[in-house]
C-alpha cells in the first residue's frame, strides 16, 4: 500500500507554520529522505521557505522577499518528522538584511545558517557583461523534443542509480547527455519535477543538491550516470556511500517567475575527492542559458551504514 507520505508534493513537504513571530514549524516527510536522513537540498529548501515566510510576515516592512545568499552548516543528522526553526534578526538594512536560523529536532540543534535577503526586482547599480561561460558549453537542447524523449543530445532516465536508497531522487525527472557524461568529476543534467510542479526560488535549495555523484563515476568500471549504463542495466549494485553535506553555500543570481519554471540546467563538478571529503561546485541555469544560482558544498563520502545507524542518546553526530 502507498502511504500518504509517498504522495507528498514539494509544496506540501516544504510548508511551514508560524508558531510565533520568530519561530516556525515544519514536517520532514519520509519520502524526501536519502536512506533515513532528509535530503540536504530538501532541508535547504525548507530554510529558504522559512526565510520567505519570515520576510513576508514579521519583516514585511523591509520589502526584501528574495534570499540572495545562504550559508548552512549541517551539525548533526536530521530525521523525518517535526522540525522547529528559530529565527534571529541579525542585521536589518536598507539594501539587504541578514537573519540567523537554527533547526532543532527533539531538542537537538542540527543545522544552522545565515540567510541574506534583498529585493531582486528593485536592485540597481553598475552592471557589466563578464566573459564567464561554461567550458565546455552545455549541449544544445530542444524543449519540444526533450519532452517526447526525442532530443538528439539529451535522454530521460527512468530512475536515478541507487534510487532505492536515495528515495528523494524519485521526485525529479532527469535528462542526461545521450553520449555519456564528460569527465568523471563533472556531470550535466536538465531536470524537472515529476509531478509537474515548477521550480521556484525556494526549490533552488533542492536543485543545488540533486545531481549525479562524482564519487561513483570513479568507483565503478562504467559511470552509473551514463545513459548507456542505465539503459543497459549494467550496474545495479546497491549504494555503497552516503554523502552528508558539511556546509552548503548558495548565491542566487536571479528571481524566477512567481509561477515557477519547468526546466533548469545543472552542472556539478568536484575539483578534489580525497580521504573521504570532497568539494562540489554547482552551476544552475534557466532555459535561456542565464545564471540562476551558484552553489558550493563541502561533503563527506561515508559508508551507507552511517546513514541508518541508531542515534545515540544525547548525540547525533554525522
Amino acid at each position: 500500500m502507498v502511504s500518504s507520505e509517498d504522495l507528498t508534493t514539494f509544496a506540501e513537504a516544504t510548508a511551514v507554520k508560524a508558531l510565533s513571530s520568530h519561530e516556525y514549524e515544519a514536517y520532514f516527510p519520509r519520502d524526501w529522505c536519502i536512506g533515513a536522513v532528509p535530503h540536504g537540498g530538501f532541508v535547504t529548501a525548507v530554510f529558504l521557505q522559512v526565510a520567505s515566510t519570515h520576510f513576508n510576515t514579521t519583516l514585511s516592512s523591509q520589502n526584501q522577499p528574495h534570499t540572495i545568499a545562504l550559508h548552512l552548516d549541517f551539525l548533526k543528522r536530521t530525521e523525518s518528522g517535526p522540525a522547529k526553526f528559530t529565527v534571529r534578526d541579525t542585521k536589518l538594512g536598507r539594501q539587504a538584511s541578514v537573519i540567523h536560523i537554527s533547526l532543532t529536532q527533539d531538542g537537538r540543534e542540527e543545522v544552522v545558517g545565515y540567510l541574506t535577503n534583498s529585493n531582486l526586482k528593485t536592485e540597481a547599480g553598475v552592471t557589466f557583461k563578464s566573459s564567464y561561460a561554461l567550458k565546455p558549453p552545455p549541449l544544445p537542447v530542444n524543449f519540444s523534443l526533450i519532452k517526447q524523449a526525442k532530443d538528439e543530445n539529451w535522454a530521460p532516465i527512468p530512475e536515478m542509480p541507487f534510487a532505492s536508497f536515495r528515495g528523494a531522487t524519485r521526485k525529479t525527472q532527469f535528462f542526461f547527455p545521450r553520449q555519456g557524461q564528460r569527465p568523471g568529476n563533472s556531470a550535466d543534467e536538465w531536470i524537472r519535477l515529476q509531478n509537474s510542479e515548477k521550480w521556484t526560488n525556494t526549490s533552488i535549495g533542492y536543485v543545488c543538491d540533486m545531481w549525479p555523484m562524482p564519487v561513483e563515476a570513479f568507483l565503478h568500471e562504467q559511470n552509473p550516470y551514463d545513459v548507456s549504463t542505465i539503459e543497459g542495466g549494467k550496474d545495479n549494485k546497491p549504494a555503497r556511500f552516503w554523502y552528508p553535506t558539511l556546509l552548503l553555500n548558495l548565491d542566487v543570481k536571479k528571481a524566477l517567475p512567481e509561477e515557477g519554471v519547468e526546466w533548469l540546467f545543472v552542472r556539478v563538478e568536484a575539483k578534489q575527492i580525497k580521504n573521504g571529503r570532497m568539494d562540489l561546485e554547482v552551476v544552475i541555469m534557466d532555459e535561456g542559458g542565464e545564471l540562476v544560482a551558484l552553489s558550493h558544498h563541502v561533503a563527506f563520502a561515508l559508508d551507507v551504514s552511517r546513514n541508518t545507524a541508531k542515534r545515540k542518546t544525547g548525540s547525533s553526530k554525522i
